[in-house]
């Protein structure tokens, strides 16, 4: 069995905004760098293989937390919002015509506009993830973590979610071959330093 933990990315201008940044390759902003500078991963982590998105916001949220460069996986690339990306989630949700649905009404098959689904977003991380031989962390995005809880949680994307996704907490689970389950903890804050 591997732990495989998850952490999200800092905050960008957009996420801030409000606005769906998808593959969109954001910059965190300097109040994130800021931020993030103040955290570092548990000790307990320090060992663990590190991974990153290959887009900027999750790189270097890696290596302010970690004080190493990750490996970049593209399987770790955040959902592709499609004709979405750059829009605001209120704005579609005020428009009936939009299509635009809460996350608690997706199921997997929900997709927005030339898009990924939920199902799809899986498909390409889950031979990567089922591939790992020790423990891992990755850095990534909401949309990626919220697939690999789904699947962890034996949620459907129907309903509430079981889990509130936070910044500053590497959210785990445990990976036998293609098992996969809530740990036992399932949340590690990261741990804060002076800086």
């Amino acid at each position: 069995m591997i732990r495989f933990a998850m952490l999200r990315h800092g905050h960008t201008d957009w996420n801030r905004a409000g606005r769906i940044q998808g593959r969109t390759d954001i910059a965190l902003d300097e109040q994130a760098r800021s931020d993030l500078k103040g955290f570092a991963l548990p000790t307990a982590w320090q060992g663990a293989d590190l991974y990153a998105s290959p887009l900027s916001r999750a790189r270097e949220t890696a290596g302010i937390v970690s004080g190493r460069a990750p490996k970049t996986v593209d399987a770790l690339i955040e959902m592709d919002w499609g004709d979405w990306e750059g829009l605001k989630g209120v704005d579609l949700k005020a428009d009936p015509n939009s299509g635009f649905r809460d996350i608690e009404h997706w199921g997997w098959a929900y997709q927005p506009p030339n898009g990924e689904s939920p199902s799809d977003v899986w498909d390409r991380l889950a031979p990567w993830l089922f591939s790992l031989k020790r423990d891992s962390i990755a850095v990534c995005h909401i949309g990626t973590m919220r697939m690999v809880l789904a699947k962890a949680y034996g949620w459907d994307f129907l309903g509430p979610a079981p889990f509130a996704i936070k910044r500053n907490r590497m959210f785990v689970v445990d990976i036998e071959g293609t098992d996969i389950r809530v740990s036992d903890p399932d949340i590690v804050r990261l741990d804060k330093i002076d800086t």
